[in-house]
């Protein structure tokens, strides 16, 4: 299975430790999808959004057991969902992402989550927060 990520787990050095593996990755867009902070939270949520699209990381050939490590650590807010991701040279494959569920809609911030400046300002914070993962 392949596996788009879209925030923190863009970052090999916390995606590995999460999916208890190194997976390869490729650049690609999720169209349809708009990617917003989580209030007071260094890490983004995705929610459906006509005309707009969102960049990340599409990991590939996740196993099953990869995949439920990713389920929870990802937790109840996000619910894993089938999409469809183009890659750099156009083509179009499916994987599966981590949508905000509606139920936590209220937590979003508008504006665009911003990957620059969580690698800057949030992710010392994000790893000192979050160090459970590392025992999935």
């Amino acid at each position: 299975m392949d596996c788009f990520a879209y925030g923190s787990l863009m970052c090999g050095d916390i995606m590995t430790p999460v999916a208890g593996a190194a997976f390869p990755a490729a650049p690609a867009v999720l169209h349809g999808y708009a990617r917003h902070p989580v209030r007071d939270e260094a890490y983004p949520a995705i929610v459906s959004s006509p005309g707009a699209s969102v960049s990340g990381l599409l990991y590939r050939g996740l196993d099953a057991t990869a995949l439920q490590r990713l389920d929870a650590f990802e937790g109840e807010m996000y619910e894993r969902s089938p999409v469809e991701v183009t890659l750099p040279d156009g083509s179009r494959v499916p994987a599966q992402t981590y949508v905000f569920r509606p139920a936590h809609a209220h937590l979003l911030l508008p504006g665009e989550w911003d990957f620059d400046a969580f690698l800057a300002h949030g992710k010392a914070r994000f790893q000192a927060r979050y160090l459970g993962f590392r025992r999935l």
